[in-house]
């Protein structure tokens, strides 16, 4: 007789639809056979409809937890003030007040997430490590956790948050079952700062998100202007946008730049204020928020990618953002801004990367216009990232670490109890 399937419960604080590593691990697991239960959080009423999106295609359950303002969160809330006062007492940090410290509502998921039978709880976000370790005590099981980032690193924090985060980590990580994360500079980091090195599982995407084949870009008119294309969640200050915008300014080359995700009305006026005095007003295009799985294929019909991690905070320098592999999947050639961690990998990327600083604008902009004046080799380029994104960079590849870690520590989809 067929053993039961094994079961897994993924964490996080935040939107199914704002963690797409989290959708990607989720449907990897069900593919390969596993029973999975997702617990997500839900606090961005605008985030909602990109949620039922996620949810409508899903191959697992999801339990959606309101983390709005409701008189048991603001208590929630009142407690977490408390223990960030109270943790800079402590030479040592229990694990319970780090958690509340860090996010009033982590132990609030581990507690829902317990309810959920689980042969694993893996989180994802900071708040899901010690979600995952308080449902695992709970059921008498084990946890894992996913790094997306290299938390230590992700903002320039008070005194109390810093504290927490690391009290977090140090508690939680050495006897975590699984331990990924989404860039080999950040593996470097955790195995440097907490002696344990996770498995990497880049930020990639399925091939099934891919156009059905590439998509040919041509200019048959020198002042048809290509289109520059920039995607995440939040359209925001520093995230290279201002820098960009001054370098559209500066090219001789017809340019455009899209920006898709929310975006405030401030911050749209600044943008264009920015585009107005660099003398390339009306040239930005502020685009909707999409479903997650459709973020390859926007991408297919733009000329150039912007990848524009900043080397500050520090995180930014060492991660690998989902944007990279978007545009190699989608067959797009991309700009790489020269963090540490894109120019590590851009030798990888052939023809389908151009690096620059993007803080200095001229050369940036005469970098672009040398390119876009080369109409073969954008063609080659494009034909470059496809090729990349089929072969090398997409889920069907990284998901087999995380598929054959679970293996390693006895949770196979099918493994006997």
């Amino acid at each position: 007789m067929k053993p039961p399937a094994r079961r897994i419960c993924l964490i996080t604080p935040g939107h199914v639809a704002s963690t797409p590593r989290l959708v990607k691990n989720a449907d990897a697991l069900a593919a390969a056979g596993y029973e999975v239960h997702v617990v997500a959080g839900r606090h961005f009423p605008p985030a909602d409809a990109l949620d039922a999106t996620v949810l409508a295609a899903a191959p697992w359950r999801c339990t959606r937890v309101d983390l709005g303002r409701s008189l048991p969160g603001l208590v929630r809330r009142f407690r977490r003030e408390f223990a960030r006062r109270r943790i800079l007492r402590f030479d040592t940090v229990p694990p319970a007040a780090a958690a509340r410290a860090h996010h009033a509502d982590a132990l609030h998921l581990g507690r829902i997430a317990a309810d959920v039978p689980a042969d694993l709880y893996f989180g994802h976000c900071l708040a899901g490590l010690p979600a995952a370790a308080a449902a695992a005590a709970t059921r008498g099981v084990r946890y894992g956790f996913d790094a997306e980032d290299f938390h230590d690193l992700e903002g320039d924090f008070t005194s109390a948050e810093q504290k927490a985060r690391r009290a977090i980590q140090a508690h939680g990580l050495p006897a975590c079952a699984l331990f990924t994360t989404a860039a080999p500079l950040m593996a470097e980091r955790y195995a440097a700062n907490y002696g344990r090195r996770p498995d990497v599982l880049l930020n990639a995407f399925p091939r099934a998100e891919a156009p059905a084949s590439p998509v040919t870009r041509t200019r048959d008119d020198p002042r048809q202007p290509v289109r520059l294309y920039w995607f995440s969640q939040t359209v925001g200050p520093g995230r290279g946008l201002e820098e960009i915008v001054a370098v559209v300014g500066r090219m001789r080359t017809p340019a455009e730049l899209h920006l898709r995700g929310f975006v405030t009305d401030s911050y749209r006026d600044e943008l264009n204020a920015r585009a107005g005095a660099a003398g390339c007003a009306g040239r930005l295009r502020f685009l909707p928020p999409g479903p997650p799985r459709e973020m390859v294929r926007f991408a297919a019909d733009m000329d150039l990618g912007l990848s524009l991690e900043q080397r500050t905070p520090p995180n930014r320098d060492l991660c690998l953002t989902n944007k990279v592999f978007a545009y190699l999947l989608a067959g797009v050639p991309q700009l790489l801004s020269a963090t540490a961690a894109q120019e590590a990998l851009a030798p990888e990327l052939g023809a389908a990367a151009l690096l620059a600083r993007i803080v200095e604008t001229a050369a940036t902009a005469a970098l672009l216009d040398r390119w876009f004046g080369n109409p073969d080799g954008v063609v080659a380029a494009r034909r470059e990232a496809w090729s990349l994104g089929q072969r090398r960079f997409c889920w069907e590849v990284e998901q087999v670490r995380l598929l054959d870690g679970l293996e390693r520590i006895g949770l196979g989809p099918s493994s006997p109890a």
